[in-house]
């Protein structure tokens, strides 16, 4: 399928799965009824904690999704969910995409683990409680090929031309971006891995305010791999946005700028 219509959902998720699940349900039927062939939920989906919530294990709620994915007929690439790994009891932050029929096709587990101190008392560390992955995920789908990283993996590009090297179409790069962060370098980061890449980007995000007065920076956006924004959503609200994906655009923008193939390797 070269052309289709793609979703991006832009949630603002809370600590309470069950609730989360609720508004994904209701959301991906609108976008079913619209005729997307791919919705896209950002990092966090069902649970954002507070700094003391304990985390639970969220497989459940992959597996109801798969279940919508199947009733629906309709592929859905959930942004990231929390897997426990009983031996460490650390969790992944796990990237999942299922086909219409609710199969998974893929899982990536976040390489880049977002460890911060951004001043003000806002600080992260994403390593006390999660485990890195080791291991880039590329996969083809009826949809296109499709490469799978999560938020924070944005900053580190050679993953990103990797992939596309290996033959990637499509990036997904689902996010929940802190507000400070985002404002100073969310559309830059996105539309810079279009562009060296000749890649779509889809970066569903989360926003708003979450537990703990989290705040993260909304503005989901569609980019093409031309480095065009063809859809945003706005900073604080939940919504749905849609384009229909050309992956001929691909080829288009690979064939203008081939940096791709035109890298040479050098010393130092």
């Amino acid at each position: 399928m070269s052309i289709f219509k793609a979703a991006m959902l832009q949630l603002n998720s809370q600590n309470d799965i069950a609730r989360n699940l609720f508004v994904i349900e209701t959301m991906l039927r609108d976008v079913k009824a619209k005729g997307a062939s791919l919705a896209c939920l950002p990092e966090n989906a069902f649970f954002m904690r507070g700094n003391d919530d304990t985390i639970p294990d969220q497989s459940e709620a992959v597996r109801n999704c798969q279940q919508l994915a199947h009733d629906m007929q309709l592929s859905i690439l959930i942004g990231s969910a929390h897997i426990k790994d009983e031996k460490s009891g650390k969790y992944y932050n796990r990237s999942f995409f299922m086909d219409k029929n609710g199969a998974i096709l893929a899982e990536y587990d976040k390489i880049h683990l977002f460890d911060v101190t951004l001043g003000g008392g806002e600080h992260y560390r994403e390593s006390d409680r999660m485990l890195a992955g080791e291991k880039a995920v590329l996969f083809s789908t009826e949809l296109g090929k499709i490469g799978l990283t999560i938020c924070y993996d944005v900053r580190f590009p050679q993953l990103y031309r990797t992939l596309a090297q290996a033959g990637a179409e499509i990036l997904s790069i689902p996010a929940a971006f802190t507000y400070t962060t985002g404002k100073a370098h969310w559309h830059t980061l996105l539309k810079a891995r279009a562009i060296e890449t000749g890649c779509f980007v889809f970066a569903p995000a989360q926003c708003g305010i979450h537990p703990n007065n989290r705040q993260t920076y909304g503005h989901s956006l569609i980019i093409s791999p031309w480095g065009e924004i063809v859809a945003e959503a706005r900073e604080a609200e939940t919504a749905v946005i849609y384009a229909d994906i050309d992956l001929g655009k691909v080829a288009e923008a690979r064939n203008m700028i081939p940096s791709l193939s035109n890298e040479q390797h050098f010393s130092l």
